[in-house]
């Protein structure tokens, strides 16, 4: 009886909240102050035909900032669960064999999965997307790939270097938005170019990049970590 009651009450307290969050967010209708400081100004001072885009990586960057820490903590926690013992590694693996058709579709797909995902974070300054799609495009041809050929080691090293040099480089880059602009991830230390075009908006597109391969290098992280603890059996 008191677990009925405990999670009725749960319900109702989830259901006030909801009601809460609508009444607080309104109808949509109309821009709050900060929105319609973002869409009035933004497209002048970052430059980006992608203002969403440009709000996450610019006026809300330390957001970003913490995002992307987040991610690194919790593949790093799950590397730390999911390392293989000393022992354990000499044991060969059982898995199923994959099919002919994934094998060969792999080998098509995959790349074009890693050029569509470098060409989102490329242009997310000009279209939907961004670093974290593009990373998260990257790591899912790393998925098929690893899907086709469940025995592929992954180079670990490689990807730790590449994501340690992204995240210092996105720091980087945020300081230098101190020095030689007016804020941290301030775009404009760098010309913003032409309005639409691929070289503009500052450093966004270069700072999308380096968001673009930590994620990437984050994710595959972790999906290699979880493919090296599988013992399949045949």
């Amino acid at each position: 009886m008191f677990k009925k009651v405990f999670i009725f009450i749960v319900l109702i307290g989830f259901a006030l909240i909801l009601v809460e969050s609508y009444n607080f967010t309104g109808s949509g209708e109309e821009l709050n102050e900060i929105a319609t400081r973002y869409a009035e100004k933004g497209p002048d001072e970052v430059g980006a035909a992608n203002l969403v885009g440009a709000v996450l990586v610019t006026y809300r960057g330390l957001d970003t900032l913490g995002e992307v820490a987040i991610l690194f903590l919790a593949a790093s926690i799950i590397g730390f669960f999911l390392k293989v013992k000393l022992e354990e590694e000499k044991v060969p693996r059982k898995v199923r064999k994959t099919s002919e058709i994934l094998e060969t579709a792999s080998k098509i797909i995959t790349p074009v999965i890693f050029l569509f995902g470098i060409y989102v974070f490329l242009n997310g300054h000009l279209t939907p997307g961004g670093g974290f799609q593009g990373g998260a495009i990257i790591a899912s041809g790393l998925v098929l790939m690893l899907l086709a050929n469940p025995i592929k080691k992954v180079n670990h090293s490689i990807i730790s270097i590449v994501e340690s040099i992204s995240g210092f480089a996105f720091v980087f880059l945020g300081i230098l938005g101190i020095f030689l602009a007016s804020g941290f991830l301030d775009n404009s230390f760098i010309g913003l170019g032409d309005f639409g075009k691929l070289l503009s908006a500052g450093a966004i597109p270069i700072i999308y990049i380096f968001i673009g391969l930590k994620v990437g290098s984050e994710l595959s992280g972790i999906v290699s970590n979880l493919q090296e603890t599988q013992k399949e059996e045949i």
